[in-house]
């Protein structure tokens, strides 16, 4: 096995019962693993039938057992150098930044540098948790933020009155607020609005990472995952228990059960959707010891009217 290959223990990393490639491809509809991020995608919901659940343009994603999938990530930190080895900034910050056209300051998926015990610095990428039980939605007055099926915590700003209660519930500070009209790049002003893909930003309203629920059904992976040059991040189904970083095809439990996965503030008993392996980039040759990773950008800026003297 190459020093890439991602391990998930003391033994070889292990597919699902009866799974390959292909096999995976076909469950989840990734028939473009590793296409390049398409930032603009057709309306995929409809109006919010109720406080809790939305429905998607037909049906939500099936597994072929007829279950509805349960999506979730699963971040490895062992190969999280904060795209130090790259001397770039977070490449799936800018990944996600470039496909949601996200206003400067948002950082959907923000990597914090965050200290070890007995001092040394890991990174961790941070998206929305997509909790089970999202204060966020308990909060809200209008219903602008609801669970679908699916699991994913998503926004309605057409509904979003700007209380920003749901911005003070969240204790992962996974929400943005537009105080004024964010400047865009001209191709955001072509998409269709759609809660799964909030483009372009609307004034007044909450913001964050989506999960890209609809990248899914369309056969691609997230912006983040693709974005990752060190494949440490994947995104997968529960249901089908079966995970992917566009390069491997796991089983998601046997992934997190043999590395000890953890998710953030698991006493809050939010029942978080994003896990991760404990590291520090050890996988991919970083020193613990090596602090630092560059500032964010929002290589679309350049494109934005007005961008360069957007203050928020």
């Amino acid at each position: 096995m190459s020093e890439g290959d991602h391990n998930t223990g003391s033994e070889e990393p292990q597919e699902a019962p009866g799974l390959n490639r292909r096999h995976f491809l076909k469950y989840l509809g990734f028939g473009a693993i590793g296409a390049a991020p398409l930032p603009i995608l057709p309306s995929l919901l409809r109006k919010t039938l109720d406080q809790k659940t939305v429905r998607s343009n037909g049906a939500p994603a099936l597994a072929p057992n007829g279950q509805i999938r349960q999506w979730t990530m699963i971040i490895d930190l062992r190969y999280c150098d904060g795209c130090q080895s790259q001397g770039t900034p977070p490449q799936c910050t800018t990944a996600c930044i470039e496909g949601h056209f996200s206003p400067e300051p948002m950082e959907w998926i923000e990597v914090y540098e965050a200290e070890l015990p007995g001092d040394g610095t890991q990174f961790i990428p941070t998206p929305c948790q997509q909790c089970q039980n999202p204060p966020c939605v308990n909060v809200c007055p209008v219903a602008a933020t609801f669970s679908t099926p699916e699991g994913t915590v998503l926004i309605d700003q057409n509904r979003c009155i700007g209380c920003r209660i749901c911005m003070a519930a969240c204790p992962y500070d996974r929400r943005f607020f537009n105080w004024g009209s964010p400047p865009v790049p001209p191709e955001a002003l072509l998409a269709d609005y759609s809660a799964e893909h909030q483009v372009p930003a609307k004034k007044g309203t909450v913001m964050k990472c989506d999960f890209c629920p609809d990248m899914a059904r369309a056969g691609t992976l997230p912006y983040c995952v693709q974005g990752c040059p060190n494949d440490a991040i994947y995104y997968g189904d529960l249901e089908e228990d079966i995970a992917t970083n566009g390069e491997e095809v796991v089983s998601a439990s046997r992934l997190l059960s043999q590395n000890q996965a953890y998710r953030l503030k698991e006493d809050l008993n939010t029942k978080p959707r994003v896990y991760y392996i404990p590291g520090h980039g050890e996988a991919v040759g970083r020193d613990a010891f090596t602090e630092g990773r560059q500032p964010t950008e929002w290589p679309w800026i350049e494109r934005a009217k007005g961008a360069r003297e957007w203050k928020r």
